[in-house]
Formats: C-alpha cells, structure tokens, sequence
C-alpha cells in the first residue's frame, strides 16, 4: 500500500516559499532548514507534507498538477492567502457556478482553493 508522503514543490526563493506556504497551510518545518530544501509538515500532525525544492524549473501553463485546497469559509481564505502573497487566476473556461477558485503563490505555482463548506440542511 502506498501513502502521499510529500509532495514537492520546486522553487526559486526557498525562504519567501517556506514563509508563503507554513503561513498558508499552517505546517512547520522540520529542522534542520537545508539551504535548498525543505520540508512542512502539518503543525496539527494530519496531512501530506510539503516540500520545498530549491531547483530551477520551467514554469509551463496550464500547469500539469496542481493542489486542491479544501476551506470551509473559502471567500476567507482566499482574501488571507492574498495578504500572503498569492494572487487570483482569471481563466475564461471556469463556470460561473464554479466551487474552486484558482489561485498562484508568489512564485507562480497554481493552486485551487475549493468550497468546502457543509451545505445547509434544507
């Protein structure tokens, strides 16, 4: 059986990364911070880690993968993650009842942030 352990994320400015994604996820590093690497993990103790790789890499839109960010209060978070550093994504193809709304960290790298809110009970 296998289990997401890390998932990567490659990068120029490691420090900007590392202070953009421990404030947005919350995660911690684990120490010893290398000059080119790093690894989050979740503070709270549940979910993947994410690691940062310091590692010239070319940035191709659309992007192959992407991560999925669950909010119960998305309208929130996306606004807390904007004073963070990330900025919104128009794209002419999402539709107009869409529950996710894309965003890139400072370095460009793509991320959604999904409308996880329990529905209300009719």
């Amino acid at each position: 059986m296998l289990t997401v352990g890390s998932i990567v994320i490659r990068c120029s400015d490691l420090e900007r990364q590392l202070r953009f994604w421990a404030a947005a996820l919350d995660y911690e590093p684990r120490e010893p911070i290398e000059t080119d690497f790093v690894l989050l993990r979740p503070r709270a103790g549940a979910g993947p880690n994410v690691s940062l790789d310091a590692v010239p890499s070319e940035r191709i839109l659309p992007p192959r993968i992407h991560l999925d960010l669950y909010a119960d209060d998305q309208r929130a978070e996306v606004e807390r993650l904007e004073a963070l550093g990330a900025r919104r994504v128009e794209w002419s193809k999402r539709p107009p009842d869409a529950d996710y709304v894309i965003m890139e960290d400072p370095e460009g790298n793509r991320f959604c942030v999904i409308d996880a809110a329990p529905e209300e009970a009719a």
